[in-house]
């Protein structure tokens, strides 16, 4: 049996993250800076967003392949960026992709919430699950009952099993509740046939954005953080090893871990 060991650096803090750039830092300065009514702040703002727009492309392709299209996250994404653009605070001396990382990730997991199907359906019967309420309601006035399920196949130019399929992908857009009574379950609610809730699927979300928000720290911090949690190294210990006194590792240690709580809460 091989066992891969992979250290805590590799997994913390991945290569293929590109917090902001020092350049986007001292424009977001400059812009906050600059008078309300500046034409200025409006080009900087655009600079700032087309130079961190990769940055939100990376993120949202960690969601694809749920149901949405790499398109739409990355869309959705450039939206999340841009409120954190618009909502950064220059003046908190708080690294802008430490706030820019959890405000993206947030737009994204409410598009999921709000918007995206439950399960993955084809495009084609999402359509033409959207034409059934149409073709249903002018067949019925045509011919003043329910049309049956071959007439309005024959309507909209499908066969009954394709009519079937649509319907049923319909459902999955509105989750049911679990407190409904399930058919024929003596007013037994769903709840009662499904399994606990697993909490490992909220792990695996956390741990991707702390690896995100621990990967857009200083290097410094990022290096004592590592030597606190794992390599178990007291205040004393890291502050030789970094040539800094403990009260100063002490600060250093207390101020990241508010900006990863910060994250973690948005």
């Amino acid at each position: 049996m091989v066992t891969t060991i992979v250290t805590p650096t590799a997994v913390l803090f991945p290569p293929t993250l590109s917090p902001a750039t020092g350049a986007s830092e001292q424009m977001l300065r400059l812009r906050a800076a600059l008078n309300v009514d500046d034409p200025e702040r409006a080009r900087l703002r655009t600079r700032i967003i087309e130079a961190n727009l990769p940055m939100a492309g990376r993120l949202a392709r960690r969601y694809a392949g749920r149901g949405e299209s790499y398109e739409d996250l990355a869309q959705v994404g450039a939206l999340g960026l841009i409120k954190a653009v618009d909502g950064y605070d220059a003046n908190r001396g708080v690294p802008f992709a430490s706030y820019a990382i959890p405000t993206i990730l947030g737009s994204i997991r409410r598009h999921f919430r709000d918007s995206a199907w439950t399960i993955r359906v084809p495009r084609a019967a999402q359509e033409l699950g959207a034409r059934v309420p149409e073709a249903r309601g002018k067949l019925g006035q045509q011919h003043r009952r329910e049309p049956t399920d071959g007439e309005l196949a024959d309507h909209l130019e499908v066969t009954v099993a394709q009519l079937m399929a649509a319907v049923a992908a319909s459902d999955v857009y509105r989750p049911r509740s679990l407190n409904e009574p399930r058919p024929g379950g003596n007013g037994i609610e769903r709840h009662a046939h499904i399994g606990t809730a697993d909490p490992g699927y909220a792990a695996v979300d956390d741990h991707l954005t702390l690896r995100l928000l621990l990967a857009a720290l200083p290097p410094r911090e990022r290096r004592i953080l590592t030597m606190r949690f794992y390599g178990d190294l007291t205040q004393a210990q890291i502050a030789t090893r970094v040539g800094l006194s403990q009260m100063h590792v002490s600060r250093l240690l207390k101020r990241s871990l508010t900006q990863l709580r910060a994250g973690m809460l948005r």
